[in-house]
């Protein structure tokens, strides 16, 4: 089995790095580019729908890069055994950064079906809050997350 993948292993790479690309490229895109140009938008509800409209957006791409991510991994660790290697300590704290930022991301899924709701009753205020809570810290959170995932990826492709 771990000549299949040895045969397709650039392919491999290419794929868990466009997934990483996906995902914490988007989370920039979103909280640096998109969040700011929202605030330009004068009517709040309208502000307030298109900021749900955006994370649903992003979610229908980032859900499939997220397992393509772990495929992808769990592919690289068992092909290039890389469990039995000396950066094996560096491989667990990137699946522990991985854990970490994908616990993120169901939290911040659930919080904005939350945030959906409460838009569709009316409460802009408990909507707004929800929303902040995503893009002041959690999407932050996971940004700087994905920062030290890269750098570790980076480290591991050296060996």
């Amino acid at each position: 089995m771990s000549d299949i993948f040895t045969n397709f292993l650039t392919q491999i790479v290419f794929l868990h790095v466009v997934c990483a690309i996906i995902w914490l490229g988007g989370m920039i895109v979103l909280r640096y580019a998109v969040h700011f140009s929202m605030q330009e938008i004068a009517e709040p509800r309208i502000k307030i729908e298109r900021s749900l409209q955006n994370l649903n957006n992003f979610f229908k791409l980032l859900i499939p890069s997220i397992l393509l991510l772990l495929l992808s991994a769990l592919i690289l660790i068992y092909t290039l055994s890389l469990n039995q290697s000396t950066l094996y300590s560096t491989i667990i704290l990137k699946e522990v950064i991985f854990t970490a930022m994908a616990a993120v991301f169901v939290f911040v899924y659930i919080k904005r079906n939350q945030a959906q709701k409460a838009f569709e009753m009316g409460e802009m205020l408990k909507t707004k809050n929800i929303l902040i809570l995503i893009s002041k810290y959690l999407i932050p959170l996971n940004i700087f997350l994905g920062f030290i995932a890269v750098y570790l990826g980076v480290v591991l492709r050296a060996i």
